[in-house]
């Protein structure tokens, strides 16, 4: 029996919610099962297939683990001055993935341009030697990097909808060039700090206006 993993994630770009990071163990000769269900890239299916494969995937597979990292980690790492950025902590979260589902190989969808670099980042991190396949668009070419991608991004998906369940408010996408995520931000970033990446150019640029605003009125009353 071989073991495979695959990993994926969902939620790089969004400057609202956390990123969550996917990981299903399956014996390689059972893969079949995945393509049975439908699996694709997550981004190629509409929410209501991706939420009716979610289950379906979860029954198919030996094991899986979830991760989800806060908008307030992903900011102390962004902003760390131990050279940690985003591809570096995705490698950590993916090594705490592998070392906990210990598979023979990972198929893992790389989020770094340079594959090699980031392969022997990921490398350094395992506990134990793992055969690792580090390509981009492998949630594209490997049916366990679909299933996680279906898993990270219906996660994800929930955990938005929480959001805007606890808040009450049409937040967009929470990408940064949704127009209802722009306004939104711009209206609340004070209100609801802990749902925000603050290490994000969009967030940023409207605490320094903030401050520069502040440092305006600061001066003007000194004059």
């Amino acid at each position: 029996m071989v073991l495979i993993v695959g990993v994926d994630e969902a939620g790089r770009g969004p400057v609202i919610g956390p990123l969550v990071i996917c990981g299903i163990l399956i014996d390689e000769k059972n893969t079949q099962k995945l393509k049975a269900i439908g699996v694709k890239d997550s981004k190629l299916l509409t929410p209501q297939q991706r939420r009716s494969m979610f289950e379906k995937i979860k029954k198919a597979v030996n094991d899986y683990k979830i991760i989800e990292v806060s908008p307030k980690e992903i900011a102390a790492a962004v902003e760390s001055e131990s050279g940690m950025n985003l591809n570096w902590l995705e490698a950590h979260k993916t090594a705490e993935l592998l070392n906990i589902l210990k598979p023979d190989i990972a198929y893992i969808d790389c989020p770094s341009t340079n594959t090699s670099k980031y392969k022997a980042y990921l490398k350094k991190l395992l506990k134990k030697d793992i055969k690792l396949v580090v390509e981009h668009k492998a949630d594209i070419n490997y049916p366990s990097c679909s299933a996680a991608s279906i898993l990270a991004k219906v996660t994800r998906d929930r955990e938005i909808e929480k959001i805007k369940k606890k808040i009450g408010q049409d937040i967009g996408s929470g990408y940064p060039s949704d127009p209802y995520t722009q306004k939104f931000i711009k209206e609340n970033y004070k209100k609801y700090p802990e749902i925000f990446r603050k290490s994000w150019a969009t967030y940023k640029a409207l605490t320094e206006a903030e401050k520069q605003k502040k440092l305006d009125q600061f001066q003007i009353y000194l004059v």
